[in-house]
C-alpha cells in the first residue's frame, strides 16, 4: 500500500523557518521524482519544488527560489522541504507528490500558517 505522510507544518511568525518531511512507503522511493505542491485558500494548487530520483537536480518556483530547499534521503525514504524567510503569502496546505512517467501519488497535506 502506497503512503506519503507529510509532517512538520504549523504556525510560524513571518521571517521564521519550518522543515516539512514526507515519509514514503509502499513503492521504490529512490526511483521516483519527488515534488512539493501547495494550495492556498481560493487558489489553484501550485508546484513549489521538485527533486529528481537521485537528488542531483532540483527546481523551484520563482516565488520560493532562494528561500526554500528541497532534498531527499533515499535510505530513509523521506523527502524534505526546508522553508526559510517565511512570509504570510506562504500560508497554504503543502502536499508531497511522487511522480514517475504517467503515475503519481499524493500525501494528505500539512498546513503551514505564517502569521504574527
Amino acid at each position: 500500500q502506497v503512503q506519503l505522510v507529510e509532517s512538520g507544518g504549523g504556525l510560524v511568525q513571518p521571517g521564521g523557518s519550518l522543515r516539512l518531511s514526507c515519509a514514503a512507503s509502499g513503492f521504490t522511493f529512490s526511483s521516483w521524482t519527488m515534488r512539493w505542491y501547495r494550495q492556498a485558500p481560493r487558489k489553484e494548487r501550485e508546484l513549489v519544488a521538485s527533486v529528481t530520483s537521485t537528488g542531483r537536480s532540483t527546481n523551484y518556483s520563482d516565488s520560493v527560489k532562494g528561500r526554500f530547499t528541497i532534498s531527499r534521503d533515499n535510505v530513509k525514504n523521506t523527502a524534505y522541504l526546508q522553508m526559510n524567510s517565511l512570509a504570510p503569502e506562504d500560508t497554504a496546505v503543502y502536499y508531497c507528490n511522487a511522480f514517475r512517467g504517467l503515475y503519481e501519488y499524493w500525501g494528505q497535506g500539512t498546513q503551514v500558517t505564517v502569521s504574527s
